[in-house]
């Protein structure tokens, strides 16, 4: 049985948002075009277009019809997504109601809902054959697409990384092989074409774009941008040997929308996988599930480890999500593999073997240093907490929690830190927040210092607390506070005036001590 929230959530929110799903809603069946003024195609289950549909009423009238048919949802587009009438009238048949991105083709829609539906009928092939299958595919595709250029192709990703390539590459330019062989564009290579302005015309929109040869023997290059609902998910390159008629151009510009549908299907089953991993590991760090588990799904070797929490801008929103994934993606490069992670209130989660070696923690804390601060990492703070049997690792995470606290709160410095290397402040900070619990800082004369600082503006209680860190070394107190050693006898006369302290009494220092401790790390 495949729900309506599971398609939508396959196709992703790029292409299709949920309305409005009610509990009972019917499985998925099929994908059905309405037809105007008509109701005798539907059945239940159908996922119902409305490609005719114009206006209000004519929305609402086709929610009745599918509804009495046991239909599961009526997908429109905006404006009559966002109608309140249209809304209510889904929710009073207890329909599912879901808008369409308005660039997007109804009938690449088709496409799409039939090929995630039949990639879900597939599933259990799927998952037990991994994502070779979806591999091979692609593969084939860029061969298939090859024939209709006359020239072999790659399919590449956003990122310029390679997916899948056809077959006769021996007869390119090295350029292409080294591209093969790293399955990325090189980035000599990269800056050639970007000079040339070849990505912005990618995101211009246009169909093909052509690249003359240049003086390095590099060979022209017809590209064609692979798009689905105004989301640019990729292109393809042909090698050509020069100037393309306009007809295989416009051949080659036509087999985008196919490749498009196959990778949005290679999205969805890595989505799924991921969703399914996140879910794991956060269940994992909130010790709900077996550590034999995890190990066998998400591939963690049988050692100590860390969980590592990073806080980016953003917070728990789309654009602090695009943010996270990128900073995932960039500092999994060159480390070995990508770490077991997942996202929860606006952080990341990422749990790392302790130790040394590719994708350890000191690997991923050098890349998190490295990271520059600025529009794609901003303020980032990133903490880890102590190795940990995968037995342990909620107190792993909450050692991290913890840490990734003090840093925010500007106690320590840095934007990297480890659990293990600020026990100090850790212990102080505990100490403290105890300490205020019992209300120590209530008891004796404090309390008139802290008054007397309030209403005269004076710094009596942060003279104190330094001169009590310091004993016997007015010149660091004073370099601490930042003024002179006089000033910081004089102070402290004046403090005795106000109040009656023995501070010759040791156990009046350690307990004036633990006091101001409690002030200033709680």
């Amino acid at each position: 049985m495949v729900s309506v929230r599971t398609v939508v959530d396959r196709v992703g929110p790029t292409l299709l948002q949920a309305v409005h799903v009610p509990p009972g809603c019917p499985a998925v069946s099929d994908v059905v075009i309405a037809e105007p003024g008509s109701a005798a195609n539907l059945a239940a289950g159908d996922l119902v277009l409305a490609v005719a549909v114009a206006d209000v009423a004519g929305a609402i009238e086709l929610i009745r019809d599918s509804a009495e048919h046991d239909a599961a949802a009526v997908l429109v587009k905006p404006p009559l997504a966002g109608k309140p009438a249209i809304r209510r009238a889904a929710k009073r048949a207890e329909i599912g109601l879901i808008e369409v991105h308005a660039a997007t083709s109804w009938a690449q829609l088709v496409w799409l809902l039939r090929t995630v539906l039949d990639a879900i009928a597939d599933e259990s092939d799927t998952l037990e054959n991994g994502d070779d299958a979806g591999t091979s595919d692609l593969f084939r595709l860029a061969d298939a697409v090859a024939s209709v250029v006359d020239a072999p192709v790659t399919i590449e990703d956003t990122n310029s990384r390679v997916l899948a390539y056809s077959a006769r590459q021996d007869v390119t330019d090295p350029a292409r092989v080294a591209t093969i062989m790293g399955r990325r564009i090189p980035d000599d290579v990269l800056a050639r074409f970007r000079s040339r302005g070849v990505f912005r015309e990618l995101t211009r929109g246009r169909q093909t774009i052509f690249v003359p040869g240049q003086r390095d023997g590099t060979l022209p290059r017809l590209i064609v941008p692979i798009r689905m609902g105004g989301e640019l998910l990729g292109s393809m390159w042909a090698v050509v040997p020069g100037p393309v008629p306009d007809e295989r151009a416009a051949a080659f510009a036509d087999t985008a929308p196919v490749v498009a549908l196959h990778l949005l299907r290679r999205r969805a089953h890595a989505d799924v996988q991921r969703r399914a991993s996140a879910e794991l590991l956060r269940a994992l760090l909130r010790g709900e599930v077996s550590p034999r588990k995890a190990v066998a799904e998400l591939d963690l070797t049988d050692e100590p480890h860390r969980v590592v929490v990073v806080e980016t801008p953003g917070g728990d929103t789309l654009d602090g999500e695009g943010l996270r994934l990128a900073l995932l993606e960039r500092i999994s490069q060159g480390i070995g593999r990508r770490p077991v992670a997942a996202e929860e209130a606006g952080l990341l989660y990422a749990v790392v073997p302790d130790g040394e070696g590719p994708g350890t923690w000191p690997e991923i804390r050098s890349a998190l240093a490295e990271t520059p601060a600025g529009k794609d990492s901003g303020e980032l703070r990133a903490a880890a907490g102590g190795a940990r049997d995968l037995t342990d690792l909620s107190r792993s995470r909450a050692e991290a929690e913890e840490t990734l606290g003090l840093l925010r709160a500007g106690v320590l410095a840095g934007r990297v830190v480890c659990f293990d290397d600020v026990w100090t402040a850790l212990a102080l900070h505990r100490a403290a927040t105890a300490s205020s619990g019992a209300r120590v800082t209530e008891l004796g004369p404090l309390g008139t210092v802290r008054a007397y600082d309030a209403a005269n503006g004076t710094e009596y209680v942060a003279t104190l607390y330094e001169w009590l860190r310091h004993p016997g070394d007015p010149r660091t107190a004073a370099t601490a506070l930042r003024i002179h050693p006089n000033t910081l006898r004089y102070r402290m006369r004046k403090l005795l005036e106000l109040v009656p302290l023995d501070l010759d009494d040791p156990d009046v220092r350690l307990a004036l001590l633990a006091q101001l401790t409690a002030l200033h790390w709680a």
